[in-house]
């Protein structure tokens, strides 16, 4: 599986932000689980962000007013009989602390607050939730993800990010309405994780190769795509100059062989053979371009690791593992040997 450590490069490479200096105290620290991990990170995160400025939002409010501002509900003024009080429904915008990303930050630590991490890091969060005094909790099961980012907001990216982390993979509410927190996220959660770390690592740390995730477009020979699924690539790393391309994709699962039953064995997930195999052969290649896959499965505790390399119909198939139960050196050194084949 994963050291818990290692969940932190893998959120650095995720999101370039943690290799700024605020962040890298946190990589020499030891943690017992990624929630301790997570938590230590967002106080890092927050405190910095604290000290640019928390982000203001135009929010509409609608409320009882004896001095009217914006707009006038008069109707519902007169039905809920506030004019009898001398006060005006009023519908306006105010320029507020109370934006979305605060509210989501906010909910985040309230919930770390319930957990049971450390007595230490408890102290962190309620210190920091001084500074979101006057910012609304929101329903953890409500949450809208899908936050525009611009040049304003842009920081808050990664935040959003370990706040996801924890709400959606590490906490679980228990019958008797406490909180409690896994060891690890699910499988989805940390699926998604590893595929962003793979590529942020290939962007930082091969800039000479090109580390990208296009779509890969149908090969088709009549031009006619209509209701063709869309094939969303993890990870291509092309050299130009070699001109050779890899294309990866990155799966983390509990189990990263399939059993068949009937016979007792072991064998790869066809699926995702199918799916790299299409891949590759719907890559539109230049002349002489020698375009390549590879299934790159996270390590599990599993007797059996797939590690082969395969001919099919002119181009080369890989399914390969990578071991995150070991130091983060030999990690980067299995990545960096799977960037040496295409250079």
């Amino acid at each position: 599986m994963i050291r818990v450590q290692n969940v932190y490069y893998m959120l650095a490479y995720a999101f370039q932000v943690l290799h700024e200096q605020g962040y890298k105290s946190v990589a020499t620290e030891e943690f017992d689980n990624v929630a301790e991990l997570l938590s230590a990170i967002l106080c890092r995160g927050v405190s910095v962000q604290i000290k640019r400025g928390l982000i203001r939002q135009y929010i509409s409010r609608e409320e009882a007013l004896a001095s009217p501002r914006g707009k006038l509900e008069i109707g519902e003024s007169i039905k809920t009989q506030v004019i009898r009080k001398k006060q005006l429904i009023c519908n306006y915008d105010e320029f507020s602390v109370d934006a979305y990303p605060n509210r989501i930050i906010k909910t985040t630590m309230d919930l770390l607050l319930r957990g049971s991490i450390s007595k230490a890091r408890k102290k962190e969060i309620r210190k920091l939730m001084i500074f979101f005094d006057g910012i609304s909790i929101l329903d953890i099961h409500s949450i809208n993800w899908d936050i525009q980012y611009d040049r304003n907001n842009q920081t808050y990216r990664m935040l959003i990010a370990v706040c996801r982390f924890v709400i959606k993979g590490l906490l679980q509410t228990t019958a008797d309405g406490s909180t409690k927190i896994m060891d690890y996220a699910d499988d989805q959660t940390m699926a998604k994780l590893y595929e962003k770390f793979i590529l942020g690592y290939y962007q930082r740390e091969h800039p000479e190769l090109k580390a990208y995730s296009p779509q890969i477009a149908w090969q088709v020979t009549d031009g006619y795509r209509t209701l063709l699924p869309t094939m969303q690539s993890d990870i291509v790393i092309t050299n130009k100059a070699a001109k050779k391309t890899l294309i990866i994709d990155a799966k983390y699962y509990t189990h990263n062989m399939q059993m068949k039953a009937s016979y007792m064995t072991q064998t790869l997930h066809s699926g995702n053979l199918y799916q790299i195999f299409t891949y590759v052969k719907n890559w539109s290649a230049a002349p002489d371009e020698v375009v390549s896959g590879m299934l790159l499965y996270a390590g599990t505790d599993d007797a059996i690791q797939p590690n082969n390399d395969y001919q099919m119909s002119g181009n080369q198939i890989s399914v390969k593992t990578l071991d995150m139960d070991c130091d983060f050196s030999k990690i980067a050194a299995q990545l960096d040997s799977i960037a040496d084949r295409i250079k």
